[in-house]
Parts: C-alpha cells; structure tokens; sequence
C-alpha cells in the first residue's frame, strides 16, 4: 500500500480535499485518513512554522512509512503578477534561515517558494524577492521538504496565494502562539474596532477560500 501525507499549517487549507474524511486530533495534531485496497492518503496540520509541521510530519510518520509527500497551504505573493485565489505545484523551496534549497521532484513547476519564519508584509516581501528570485512565501514547507529528502522520499509543494504583494495587512504574527497556533478569538477582537483593515481581511478571507479550492483541484490532477 502507497502512503500520501498531505501537511499544511491549518484545517481551513485542508477542508476542500478531507471533509469527507474521518477526522481525529492527538495532541495538538489534527488527523484525516482516507484508503482503498492499493493506496492510503493521510493528512495533518499542527499549526503555523517550522516546529509545526516538523511535529505533523512526525505523527504521521508514526503511522508507518511514508511513500510520498505534499507540503500544501496558503502563501503570501511576492510578485504583482501572482493571482490571489491561484494555485501553484512549485519548482522547489527555499529555507531563508539557512539558505537551503530543496527542489521538488518531476512533474513541478517553475516557481520558487520561500519559506520564512513570519508571516512577511510588504516590506520583507519586496527583500525575500530580491534576495532569492522566489515568487511565494509560506511559513512549513522547507522543514518538511528536509525530512523529506533525508528519507529520500518524493516531495511536492502545491501553494494558493492567499494574499498580494501589496495587501494592507495588520501584523499577524502577534497573534501566532510559540507553538504556531493563531489565536482566532483575539484577532477577531483586534479587527473588529481597526476597520481600515477591513477591505483587506475580507479579500483575503474569499482569497483564502478559493486557493484551498485550487489546491484540491490541483493535488487531485497531480495525484490522477
């Protein structure tokens, strides 16, 4: 039996392709499985960053072995030519701490994705697009690209911009746990009294929305 590990950072990502699927959460790490007679598709988010995803990795590989990966999600556009609501199956990531470069395997496309660790507004936008040609940032995708390739196991990021290069965001890191939980309650509190970020959360939230429907879209083509 072939093993598919899906990880991204929130359910939200997930929802379109596992919400006919049984779900569990142990300690933190929320589970979806599906599985026929020849192959078994697994996914978990943990949260936001590195940690994270390094923690969902590692339940599901808890599991048993690993055959193929996927690292999906929202990202952040680094370029004005990126659609918000599109997906994209990236050429490799980039890890910004260490420099590192993972590329994925045959079949990916063109675009390099960076992996921060913050969420990047406009300004660090504009430097991680200079600095390494990339055209998406996300917060996961360079730890699991690494365990993937210690494990010599096939890795694929397939990415949706949940925001543009230029979108007028509040920072929202301060309302991302050490542990890389977004607190949903206190941000909403945040917003609510600050309604110049009121046009920009909106579109990200339908932005958001469409991506996670892409990615399905695009996982599901890859996958066929």
């Amino acid at each position: 039996m072939t093993r598919t590990a899906i990880i991204a950072a929130l359910p939200g990502e997930l929802k379109p392709i596992v919400r006919l699927w049984p779900h569990s959460t142990r300690n933190g790490v929320h589970f979806w499985a599906q599985r026929n007679e020849e192959d078994e598709w697994i996914a978990a988010c943990a949260g936001a960053g590195q940690a994270a995803a390094t923690r969902a990795f590692a339940a599901l590989e808890a599991g048993g072995p690993i055959d193929l990966v996927f690292s999906i999600g929202w990202a952040g556009a680094l370029t004005a030519e990126l659609v918000p609501g599109s997906a994209h199956n990236v050429a490799g990531v980039i890890d910004a701490k260490t420099g590192e470069r993972f590329r994925c395997d045959a079949g990916a496309g063109d675009l390099w994705l960076v992996t921060a660790p913050t969420v990047a507004g406009e300004k660090e936008k504009l430097r991680l697009a200079a600095t390494y040609n990339a055209a998406l940032v996300d917060m996961e995708a360079a730890a699991i690209a690494r365990l993937a390739a210690q494990r010599q196991i096939p890795f694929y990021a397939i990415k949706g911009v949940s925001d543009s290069l230029h979108d007028r965001l509040p920072d929202l890191n301060r309302f991302i746990t050490p542990q890389g939980q977004f607190q949903t309650a206190r941000f909403a509190l945040f917003a609510a009294i600050r309604p110049i970020y009121w046009p920009s959360l909106i579109k990200m939230g339908e932005n958001s929305k469409k991506a996670s429907q892409n990615i399905a879209e695009s996982l599901l083509e890859f996958l066929a």
